[in-house]
């Protein structure tokens, strides 16, 4: 089947209040406020006003959309978490072997409809690209990439971004190449998409020998059908931005060309950034900018334009990740915002209020506001040679002698 036309040129930014409701505490690491601050530094910094920009809705998605990744027994129990007091006070043994419960994924009062939500979301996004509504499209509240058929986990309920692309590829999508930033390894989706020779999953993350989940190593390739539909490119800790960004550049865009998508999926957790309290990157906020300005240039190659960008972590809330993601909200509408500069004085104002609501501490101390951090870029091109000796261009050149071949690619040359 031949995919929808793309002749539009506009762009459409996911957004709708209730998706402040996916909220696991006061005193979880994914506080809500990252959300709200990015939808308030997007807009004052006046991008959701920019010609053919669009607002799409984040409708609750169905049963029907959640089965295509998820077990009935896991939304079943999803919902069960959702009632009032349900999973509170020490947990209930029922739900923890479904992922919720404890530290990682408390149970709390609407925890379906808030997880459906973010799913909509992302599905409504897809539908808007297919429909030539627009050519490229935001989710920042999505990219729950951790979350498994039957579990909870990494902080993610429903796996927004492995049911936005098996319903495009049930809508016709003839290959969907997925694109993870983030600095987990985005094994939820790579699970959900292991035997599905349409869609590649490419995840670029701090190794697994050093981090959760423990998984997304080069020699992870998928399923016995779909050999090759799954890429992984593990870091060393402790990749600087430059690395960081050299690592995206080695591999990604001749993957894509070889890959020859017709939808372009990306996940931006932001939490690859220097200051994230969970990881042990150290990519800066120039970094992340020059990552996402690469996907759009890999999204114009090699899938006609067509892209889908997730947010996913990040858990430096107030300080990095709003000002992490309105940088791809810029991208994905039209110019970046500048690296230098300080962000408007709109939002400069309103930030302490918005912290006072969410309960947080120093709320009159607003975070860092520039837009960059004023740390120059220094990237090697690839194709200048690797240096053996080093740890990340060890870990970079292996995932290329693993993935490459299968894609008829040189992993030397190419």
């Amino acid at each position: 089947m031949v995919s929808a036309p793309h002749g539009s040129s506009g762009a459409g930014v996911v957004w709708d209040d209730a998706l402040l409701a996916y909220d696991f505490g006061p005193y979880h690491p994914m506080s809500p406020v990252r959300l709200e601050l990015t939808r308030l530094l997007a807009e004052t910094s006046g991008l959701l006003a920019r010609p053919g920009v669009r607002t799409l809705p984040a409708p609750v998605a169905s049963d029907a959309e959640l089965l295509r990744v998820h077990t009935p027994e896991f939304l079943a129990a999803v919902r069960r978490a959702s009632a009032p007091g349900a999973g509170r006070d020490g947990g209930d043994d029922a739900l923890i072997g479904f992922g919720i419960g404890g530290d990682d994924v408390p149970a709390f009062e609407g925890m379906h409809t808030a997880s459906a939500r973010i799913v909509g979301g992302s599905i409504a996004a897809v539908d808007a690209i297919r429909a030539g509504q627009v050519d490229r499209a935001v989710n920042f509240a999505g990219g729950m990439h951790h979350a498994r058929a039957s579990q909870a986990a990494g902080f993610c309920v429903y796996n927004d971004a492995a049911i936005a692309i098996a319903h495009a590829l049930d809508a016709g999508e003839e290959r969907i190449l997925y694109v993870d930033l983030d600095v987990h390894h985005g094994d939820g989706v790579e699970r959900a998409l292991w035997d599905e020779p349409r869609a590649v999953t490419l995840s670029i993350h701090e190794s697994g020998e050093h981090l959760y989940p423990g998984t997304g190593f080069v020699q992870d390739t998928g399923g016995a059908g779909a050999l090759g539909s799954a890429i992984n490119v593990p870091l060393p800790p402790r990749t600087d931005a430059d690395g960081w960004v050299r690592a995206i550049g080695a591999t990604v865009p001749g993957l894509a060309r070889a890959v020859r998508p017709t939808l372009l999926v990306t996940q931006h957790g932001a939490d690859s950034h220097r200051k994230d309290p969970l990881a042990d990157v150290r990519a800066t906020l120039e970094a992340q900018r020059a990552a996402m300005m690469l996907m759009r240039e890999v999204a114009d190659e090699s899938a006609g334009g067509r892209w889908l960008a997730l947010g996913g972590g990040g858990y430096a809330v107030t300080d990095v990740v709003p000002r992490s993601w309105a940088h791809l909200v810029a991208v994905v509408t039209g110019e970046p915002l500048p690296e230098e500069g300080e962000v408007p004085e709109a939002y400069r104002r309103a930030v302490p209020e918005v912290l006072r609501a969410h309960g947080l501490l120093d709320p009159d101390a607003p975070p860092e506001m520039g837009y960059g951090e004023q740390r120059p870029l220094d990237v090697r091109d690839w194709s200048l040679g690797f240096d053996p000796a080093d740890d990340l261009d060890r870990a970079v050149q292996a995932a290329r002698r693993a993935a490459f071949p299968e894609w008829g690619l040189d992993p030397f040359l190419d």
